[in-house]
């Protein structure tokens, strides 16, 4: 599906109302860098580039917290458990701000494509809610890694072991992109493993044997050694004759040459020490910016040139300005107006001065839809699909005294579709008016109309 947007596209405004407002299954990587639940306030130095960029990173349980719950419980139970379960675990604290990512996490859900990826960078604050929530919206079999990246070489923290990393929760569904990201080997691991040298360079070896691989192999006798061969009879004369068979001293099963220029180094693991927190001229003074190296590699890794990268907590967008230099499409959101210029600003600094964005405050509409009929023509399957019971106050009521209305209003991203529709009595949608079905419900638990769970 295409994007109902222009590529290098920010929007200034809640993230969770622009999400709802885009197009499904048309981003293919979503990166986020989102609040930590650290408990502590964030603010940019004076005099710096992010001068003015301020945001608090504590929660508290509120009424519209507990809204989205109650939403949440009726549409995703596995999920209510989980959000349930961190409050009782953990604080009032944590479950507030796990249905803030709830909510937002499964517009991205819709939002990514069936090939796409997406990556959650936080701490260990709440690394491991998050995962059980991540499992939950996405599905166990998606998760790919818990990555870890060490942002400091050592810190002081007392009466512990000194907290120096961040983690990065890896999920991808079937089929998403991948390219193996490497680094350069270390001279002692080249002097260590690769001893070997001929006229075409530095070699190591590997086995041609298969009798350790689970799957079989090919057995059979090849100049007068008889075993369980990696390859067909056909493929081992083939490495013979491009001298890649190494005969190892005193008659041993001979190995295949591996070299060193062929190798282009170690495969990327899960735990990275060699991207330091950002300094130097990169530094804009944003309090949690993260360093453009560590964007490159998620983008090289899990997305193609051309394909759309999505930061819905942009920050000072680290991510977009990694994809522009990497030739991805970007789309950013954040709740700062700050956002728009730092972008701005970087972009021009990368790109040229004549470099520029597409600025947007207002909401998308979806074009994914098709052409909905009125929203009025549901109002029979509603009442079924109901049984008859308000949506808002949960009491019975005649057909002729119930109103079809809009769960998510179309000035916050809703649509005319079924699946944003209800039916309220003329009470409750005289109540919820023009807001959200979250303001309806804090607003009648006020009049003791419905329970607080």
């Amino acid at each position: 599906m295409k994007p109902n947007w222009q590529n290098r596209t920010l929007w200034t405004g809640d993230n969770l109302d622009i999400l709802r407002g885009m197009n499904s299954d048309c981003v293919d990587l979503i990166y986020l860098d989102p609040p930590f639940n650290s408990n502590r306030t964030y603010s940019a130095p004076i005099g710096s580039e992010a001068a003015g960029a301020a945001f608090k990173d504590s929660w508290t349980l509120d009424d519209v917290d507990l809204a989205w719950h109650g939403e949440i419980a009726e549409r995703e139970p596995a999920l209510y458990g989980v959000i349930d379960a961190a409050g009782l675990a953990h604080s009032k604290s944590m479950k507030s701000y796990l249905i803030m990512m709830a909510v937002r996490l499964l517009e991205m859900k819709r939002i990514v494509k069936k090939t796409g990826s997406l990556y959650v960078h936080c701490d260990d604050a709440a690394s491991h809610y998050l995962k059980m929530l991540m499992d939950c919206i996405f599905g166990k079999a998606c998760f790919r890694n818990e990555i870890v990246w060490q942002r400091y070489g050592s810190h002081n923290d007392a009466r512990k072991y000194g907290r120096v990393s961040d983690r990065l929760l890896f999920y991808a569904l079937k089929g998403a992109t991948w390219n193996t990201q490497r680094l350069p080997l270390d001279d002692e691991t080249v002097a260590r493993n690769y001893r070997h040298k001929d006229e075409r360079g530095r070699f190591t070896t590997s086995p041609l044997h298969a009798r350790t691989l689970s799957g079989g192999g090919y057995e059979y006798t090849w100049r007068g050694i008889h075993d369980i061969w990696k390859f067909p009879e056909n493929r081992l004369e083939e490495l013979d004759a491009e001298e890649r068979i190494y005969w190892p001293p005193r008659g041993r099963t001979p190995r295949r040459k591996v070299y060193l220029d062929e190798v282009g180094g170690k495969p990327l693991a899960d735990v990275m020490t060699d991207i330091s927190i950002v300094g130097g001229k990169e530094r804009t003074g944003y309090p949690t910016q993260k360093p453009l190296a560590l964007l490159d590699r998620i983008i090289k890794a899990s997305s193609n040139e051309g394909d759309l990268v999505l930061d819905p907590f942009c920050g000072c967008a680290t991510a977009c300005v990694a994809a522009e230099r990497l030739r991805r499409q970007w789309v950013g959101i954040d709740l700062s107006p700050k956002a728009a210029q730092l972008v701005r600003q970087r972009l021009k600094q990368e790109m040229g001065i004549f470099y520029d964005i597409a600025h947007r405050e207002d909401i998308p509409k979806r074009t994914d839809l098709g052409k909905l009929p009125s929203y009025r023509t549901h109002k029979h399957s509603l009442y079924g699909r109901q049984e008859g019971f308000c949506a808002g106050c949960r009491a019975h009521f005649p057909f002729r005294n119930l109103t079809v209305d809009h769960i998510v209003p179309l000035a916050r991203g809703g649509s005319d579709h079924i699946d944003n529709l209800q039916l309220l009595c003329g009470a409750c949608n005289s109540t919820k008016g023009r807001g959200s079905q979250a303001q309806l419900m804090v607003r009648l638990r006020e009049q003791g109309v419905v329970w607080t769970p």
